[in-house]
């Protein structure tokens, strides 16, 4: 394997961590919505920066879904049609973790993020070849 496969695996292995802790996260009782919408947050990040490790694609090291979103985008112009709800979990990155302004979170609302972030690991796994999906 070579060091392309290797980090673009690695990108994907995190990105799957952060899934499974999301989905664990979501079912507790009671559920873990704040933690759950951070990892939402992380599988589309991780997934993207995948993504453009394989494409070749230098990033800046940045939690910024937009961002990377647009390089993704130009590889790959079907991103465009994932773009609205992966950029919904953009503020999940940072003001959520950290005590402040107090964000109410429903269960549907995570239940809606985790959906996105499935959406966008299975869109970014069906883009890359077989020797690196996990």
């Amino acid at each position: 394997m070579n060091l392309r496969e290797e980090e673009t695996k690695e990108w994907l292995q995190k990105a799957k961590s952060d899934l499974l802790s999301a989905q664990i996260l979501i079912g507790h009782e009671p559920p873990v919505l704040d933690t759950a919408l951070f990892h939402c947050q992380q599988v589309v990040e991780k997934v993207l920066k995948a993504f453009l490790v394989w494409k070749g694609v230098p990033f800046e090291k940045v939690h910024s879904l937009p961002y990377l979103l647009d390089l993704c985008q130009s590889k790959e112009p079907k991103f465009s049609s994932l773009r609205g709800r992966a950029e919904m979990l953009a503020p999940y990155a940072v003001e959520i973790r950290y005590p402040g302004e107090i964000i109410e979170i429903s269960k549907e609302e995570a239940e809606e993020a985790l959906e996105t972030a499935q959406e966008v690991w299975n869109f970014v796994l069906s883009l890359l070849p077989a020797k690196v999906r996990l």
